[in-house]
């Protein structure tokens, strides 16, 4: 199958929507201490904002289907926006926490929905390419999650009380996807007279649903702990062995960016399994490593199997699905807010009770299911016409 695609405006639109979005969350991660020195909260309140997204995530998937019957996923998408600006705006301007609370779970809504309609968007217009193009298009949008760390943590060190504003930074590249770069001339939406896809899903479906809710647990585990792991096991600084994380985010942007043609012969439910497979080598070796460099290099490894996982387990729940491709996307936003919101929960109470390297043992248990699930599980996605 050619992987050669049209990057016109349907993609750079929806390509820069999750750019606004993603500079957020890449923000929000570094923000969380600075967040919490000025509103003097404790670890745990400050630590519900994470929760606060996570819920977000949650409610978007259940009112996905019923929210794109009524607007479309043209002008939902934009609905996503305005909302997430909304709470981003506010987040930036108020100080209480109850208030940014509200905020990051107004943003976090726009964002889910955003994502969501990324997702279903590119599966209806680009079809059996989709699992070339969610990935290349995720790769850009990490352009925006590496710019808002960055941003963030500078300003943090050159001007504490002003790093909030940096997040708005978000407005003019929202901007600029409305009123440059979207095509002006669509087609008006009229609402299914059946209703929002509903009905019940397949066994398979929510079988598979239970391996994406493990595919995302497993990267979230990761993302969040590895640096407590690598600092317990090679005796490097906390400081350095956060940083050593770039090579994880390495990993994954230049999986997203040319694992679609690496791995082009191979049909989307084996592209997956190669993935998974990759990753737990990746942290196989991290697990088992003592030496700072090896650990880097098997973090990378880690970064190229996860790279790929979201886009092609969504897609594989979409073909799964019966033809309700917002429906089975709702789903999947569900399952992610659950994992975002349980996984480094789980992981750090484990760590807590038995030690971060005992604790991580929970990441392999994750991998093999969600390899298990799609090995027995088919979805035959290249054979079927997702609407």
């Amino acid at each position: 199958m050619s992987r050669s695609f049209q990057r016109d405006r349907f993609f750079w639109t929806l390509t820069l929507q999750t750019v606004v979005v993603n500079f957020f969350l890449g923000g929000f991660g570094p923000a969380q201490p600075l967040l919490r020195a000025d509103q003097h909260t404790s670890l745990a309140i400050a630590g519900l904002h994470g929760t606060a997204l996570g819920i977000a995530a949650i409610l978007a998937g259940l009112f996905n289907a019923r929210l794109a019957h009524y607007f479309g996923r043209t002008r939902l998408s934009w609905v996503g926006i305005s909302l997430f600006l909304t709470g981003l705006v506010l987040f930036v301007l108020l100080q209480p926490v109850q208030m940014t609370l509200l905020a990051a779970l107004i943003a976090g809504f726009g964002t889910s929905i955003v994502i969501n309609n990324m997702l279903t968007s590119f599966n209806s217009h680009y079809g059996a390419k989709a699992h070339f193009v969610v990935p290349q298009s995720n790769a850009i949008a990490s352009i925006g999650f590496v710019a808002g760390t960055l941003l963030v943590g500078a300003l943090a060190g050159s001007a504490r009380t002003h790093w909030r504003f940096a997040l708005l930074l978000a407005i003019p590249v929202a901007a600029i996807a409305y009123f440059v770069v979207r095509e002006k001339d669509l087609d008006e939406h009229v609402p299914d007279m059946q209703g929002p896809q509903a009905g019940k899903l397949s066994r398979k479906f929510w079988i598979s649903w239970f391996g994406f809710v493990a595919c995302i647990s497993s990267e979230f585990a990761i993302l969040f702990w590895a640096a407590a792991l690598l600092h317990d096991r090679t005796g490097s600084s906390a400081a350095i062995a956060t940083v050593s994380i770039v090579a994880l985010g390495t990993g994954v942007g230049l999986g997203r960016w040319f694992g679609g043609g690496v791995l082009r012969k191979f049909e989307l439910d084996h592209q997956l399994l190669i993935v998974i497979g990759l990753q737990f080598i990746g942290f196989a070796a991290f697990w088992f490593s003592h030496t700072l460099l090896i650990s880097i290099a098997s973090l990378f490894i880690a970064g190229l199997g996860i790279s790929l996982q979201f886009a092609l387990a969504s897609i594989r729940l979409m073909g799964l699905s019966g033809g309700r491709p917002d429906l089975a996307v709702g789903r999947g936003s569900l399952a992610a807010g659950i994992a975002i919101g349980g996984a480094p929960l789980i992981l750090g109470l484990l760590g807590d009770n038995f030690g971060i390297s005992r604790g991580y043992l929970m990441v392999p248990v994750l991998i093999v299911i969600a390899f298990i699930i799609v090995l027995v599980i088919p979805s035959h996605v290249e054979e079927k016409q997702i609407a």
